[in-house]
């Protein structure tokens, strides 16, 4: 049977809300929980950027039950992957074993920041590639020396380590990055519900991992007023990864999608609070073999009505599956 995330989206929400967010998340019966990791938001609208690492601290703490994840960071700019290591042993931790790693080869938007610059797409994997196995070694609490082409690790130790090491997800998009996953993911993350993806991973070593996919949503009574919204805050997602993995600033989404449509971004975003067209969007991440769908709610003061609905309604159709 599949299972069905919450997402705190750090673009629409202030780290207090996020937090309140997942706890009451628990408490309707998500299954997981996953978190963005961004330095910002893809649109000025959205308005938020809080640091997802002390978020999940904090939630860790306020939460009991349900599981925590990054969907995603990159461990190759703004983060050193020894720094991630640390980072994610440590929730580990905090939250007894409910935590899970994400990671992905980065975007433009969050990692201009630290003034590295941008290189291919091909160079941002092979950075991944290497963070991972980094990762990976320093889990096993011993000293890790490594001297890579893009990363120098010299005598570095995890001093607070997990019995059991947070799995690792790797996010793809094509056969480079699941090649990558398929050597170095206990997971895949994709946000598309492409079989093709799945078979590749499975083919380089992933058959029988768990696979996790994203759907966003926007849950409104008013339909009108959810398709608004989704315009508004949501438009960025029709420029698909490769465009969005290269625009380096929220003006640069605007820009990009000033002539979107309401309706263009309605027809990939169930809105409204019809349950049926939520379960006909989920069907072909299920299909395609998908174990774990992780939702969106689009719009960060709509939260508390969408997981009360979620409590009723959705996700008891969604179980139907």
């Amino acid at each position: 049977m599949m299972r069905f995330g919450y997402t705190m989206m750090t673009e629409q929400a202030g780290p207090r809300e996020l937090v309140g967010h997942v706890v009451e998340a628990e408490r309707v019966g998500f299954d997981f929980s996953v978190i963005s990791d961004h330095s910002f938001p893809w649109l000025a609208s959205q308005g938020h950027a809080p640091y997802a690492w002390s978020v999940l601290g904090a939630a860790a703490q306020a939460t009991a039950r349900i599981p925590l994840m990054t969907f995603v960071t990159c461990p190759t700019f703004r983060y050193h992957p020894a720094v991630i290591a640390q980072k994610a042993a440590t929730l580990q931790l905090l939250s007894e074993g409910r935590f899970r790693l994400g990671l992905g080869s980065g975007e433009n938007l969050n990692e201009h920041v630290v003034g590295r610059g941008w290189p291919s797409a091909r160079v941002r994997l092979g950075m991944l590639d290497e963070a991972a196995e980094i990762i990976h070694a320093l889990f096993t609490g011993e000293y890790v020396t490594r001297h890579g082409r893009h990363f120098q690790v010299d005598d570095a130790k995890l001093w607070d380590v997990p019995d059991t090491p947070p799995p690792v997800g790797i996010a793809v998009s094509g056969p480079r990055s699941c090649a990558l996953a398929g050597r170095h993911g206990d997971l895949v993350i994709a946000t598309e519900p492409r079989r093709e993806l799945l078979d590749a991973f499975d083919a380089q070593g992933g058959a029988g991992k768990p696979r996790i996919g994203q759907l966003p949503v926007c849950f409104d009574t008013d339909r009108d007023a959810a398709v608004a919204r989704v315009h508004e805050q949501f438009r960025w997602s029709v420029g698909g990864w490769r465009l969005n993995a290269e625009l380096p600033l929220p003006a640069g989404f605007d820009q990009a999608t000033e002539y979107v449509r309401p309706e263009d971004v309605a027809k990939s975003v169930p809105c409204g609070d019809d349950v049926g067209a939520v379960v006909d969007a989920v069907r072909p991440f299920a299909e395609a073999g998908f174990t774990d769908l992780a939702l969106v709610q689009v719009g960060g003061a709509q939260q508390t009505p969408f997981l009360r609905w979620a409590e009723t309604t959705l996700l008891p159709a969604l179980r139907g599956l």
